[in-house]
């Protein structure tokens, strides 16, 4: 019996690591607000699975340059669209 239990355990845990790490964003977002619906801190949620919390980039503390996703330097031809960043590739057969 205590065998069954810590296999449980250990089974849950494994779950709660896949779930904070290896989910999309917007998975881990709707846990979040979920839980948060149920009773849950909803900021310690989001910390606990590495989400911005409720509102976007500024609510970390970390402001737009935590995530990158506001990062809109521009280029030197164009300086209305955001710089892109292009891997080549050398197929050599």
């Amino acid at each position: 019996m205590w065998q069954e239990i810590i296999v449980a355990l250990i089974v849950a845990a494994a779950l709660v690591h896949f779930s904070t790490k290896y989910l999309p964003v917007s998975l881990r977002r709707r846990i979040v607000y979920t839980l948060g619906k149920r009773g849950f801190d909803e900021v310690k949620l989001a910390r606990f699975f590495k989400t911005q919390g409720g509102g976007g980039c500024g609510d970390d503390g970390g402001g737009c340059s935590s995530c990158g996703s506001c990062d809109t330097t521009p280029t030197k031809s164009n300086t209305s669209t955001p710089q892109h960043r292009v891997i080549k590739l050398h197929v050599q057969r």
